[in-house]
């Protein structure tokens, strides 16, 4: 049985879906829970983007040890050098390289002929291998290339030095039998087509990324290309656990394996959703709240009488808890830390003790807290942010004939002091955010928001969620509570303290640039 090797793109492709912009603490975060996972490759961003991207692409090689770091890369010099710069300590680094091929982004984007797009390709290739052990090609739009062109760019590519040959879908356009005889006619027709690894990169346009990516697999590819959540571009790339979990399920069909451990595949979802604020339809296959429930009396029957009747795979196989440790008021520290850690949370004491404290607070209020808030909980702040603001109390004044009015208090945690503000809007969120603005005395713009119900009934979590933006700097911020209008609040008021510990970072910068200069 052979292995197909995963390539993960959720830090590069997966970012660019619109509204999302991690930090590099936070792709930080995400590729440790993706070496976890078991992945081969972490493309971990466009090196070559911005200084930022280039910082978050370093960070990454410098702690992932067990899989391939690689930056994206456009076919031209200083794009290599800068994925260079970011990856040359990395264990094991690697550079994806594109170019595109098909006629309309020849005509239109890069106004070239073919044969300047050969040759812009192989001198690319060549350029990379003096510094990259691993180069991987991408004729960009391979799914529209005239398949005559797109044979002769993989065989000057293999030339020239290139270690995996990629063929991406862009545009989500083929069905899956045209897709995999893409792969047929390459083997076929393109010397040395075995001295690489060839590797399928789908969009999901047409709903059919996934379907797309098996069929390359049954056509013989080496390694399969996407992203958690099956976030990116538009809409989306391949769902990696939906690919991953039709291999396992399937393995008699596909006789494939892979170096996944399934059951890290709940958490990963579920840290990409929370660090992206995009989150997954209850109904998403593998991962969606809804992917193991049952109300159907006829599936409910059959469940209890053999849980195989409806469902294919196990929920614990891909890390979800069937059983549910009610943890409530009365509940004690090591309990709380324990399923905590059951839930895979490792924290520091320190942080187990901020946390307790706010689960007894949320338990004061709600009944019981299921996996899922805490979960939420302990999700709620993530790394080293500052705690420049906190919130002490909040007073809401609503009515339909009424002007909303949020009265609330915040404590400055760098200098002891409270700050009392209150402010009017056009709602209640609106009027609140008005006020945390007037008490911390920043000026930001809200870029998104949005809040949604952690679990089910009357008492569930409420999680908040804002983007803002202030200058060039953009961060994001996310709160908890019972009440929707206090975890909107926590959401901004985070928003704040990262953006604070962003503005003072970069004053440290500048001060040590001074010092040094």
């Amino acid at each position: 049985m052979r292995t197909v090797q995963i390539f993960d793109t959720t830090l590069r492709d997966g970012e660019q879906s619109p509204g999302v912009n991690l930090s590099t603490e936070e792709k930080v975060e995400i590729a440790l829970q993706l070496e976890r996972l078991g992945v081969n490759v972490i493309e971990a961003g466009f090196a070559a983007s911005s200084p930022g991207d280039q910082s978050a692409v370093r960070e990454v090689a410098r702690v992932v040890t067990d899989a391939s770091v690689a930056s994206l890369s456009r076919a031209v010099p200083q794009d290599i050098d800068a994925a260079w710069e970011a990856l040359k300590e990395a264990k094991q680094p690697a550079i994806h390289i594109f170019l595109a091929t098909s006629p309309i982004h020849r005509e239109y984007k890069l106004r070239k002929t073919k044969e300047q797009v050969l040759e812009q390709a192989a001198e690319a290739v060549r350029y990379a291998k003096r510094f990259f052990p691993v180069v991987e090609f991408s004729p960009e739009d391979a799914g529209r290339t005239e398949i005559d062109f797109l044979c002769e760019v993989a065989d000057v590519v293999i030339r020239a030095g290139a270690d995996v040959l990629n063929i991406p879908d862009t545009v989500g356009y083929l069905t899956p039998d045209e897709y995999a005889n893409i792969f047929v006619q390459l083997r076929e027709r393109v010397p040395g087509i075995d001295r690489v690894k060839l590797s399928a990169h789908c969009h999901d346009d047409l709903g059919l990324a996934v379907a797309n990516s098996l069929a390359a697999i049954r056509a013989g590819v080496d390694q399969v290309e996407g992203a958690i959540n099956g976030i990116g571009e538009r809409a989306g790339n391949a769902a990696l656990e939906e690919v991953v979990m039709a291999l396992y399920t399937r393995q008699s069909y596909y006789q494939v394996a892979t170096t996944i451990r399934p059951a890290e595949i709940a958490r990963t979802s579920r840290l990409v959703s929370k660090l992206t604020g995009m989150p997954v339809p209850a109904n998403k296959a593998i991962v969606g709240a809804n992917a193991f429930a049952h109300e159907s009396g006829i599936h409910q029957d059959g469940m209890l009488k053999h849980q195989e009747t409806y469902e294919i795979i196990r929920p614990e196989t891909v890390g979800f808890s069937q059983t549910k440790l009610v943890l409530g008021k009365h509940s004690g520290r090591h309990a709380f830390r324990e399923r905590l850690e059951t839930l895979g949370y490792t924290l520091s004491e320190e942080r187990i003790n901020a946390l307790f404290a706010r689960f007894k607070e949320l338990a004061d209020r709600k009944k019981s807290l299921t996996d899922e808030d805490l979960i939420a909980l302990a999700e709620e702040k993530h790394g080293e942010v500052a705690e420049f603001f906190e919130l002490e109390s909040i007073q809401l004044s609503y009515g339909n004939h009424a002007l909303p009015t949020a009265s609330l208090r915040l404590r400055n945690r760098q200098t002891g002091d409270e700050v009392e503000e209150a402010a009017c809007g056009n709602g209640s969120i609106d009027a609140i955010f008005k006020a945390i603005d007037r008490a911390t005395g920043e000026q930001v713009e809200l870029l998104d928001y949005k809040v949604a119900s952690n679990t089910q009934g009357t008492d569930a979590l409420g999680e908040g969620y804002v983007q803002l933006r202030q200058g060039e700097l953009t961060v994001q911020g996310r709160g908890v509570s019972t009440d929707v209008l206090e975890a909107s609040a926590r959401a901004y008021i985070d928003a704040i303290n990262r953006l604070l510990t962003r503005k003072q970072s970069k004053n440290q910068d500048a001060t040590l640039n001074v010092v040094l200069g």
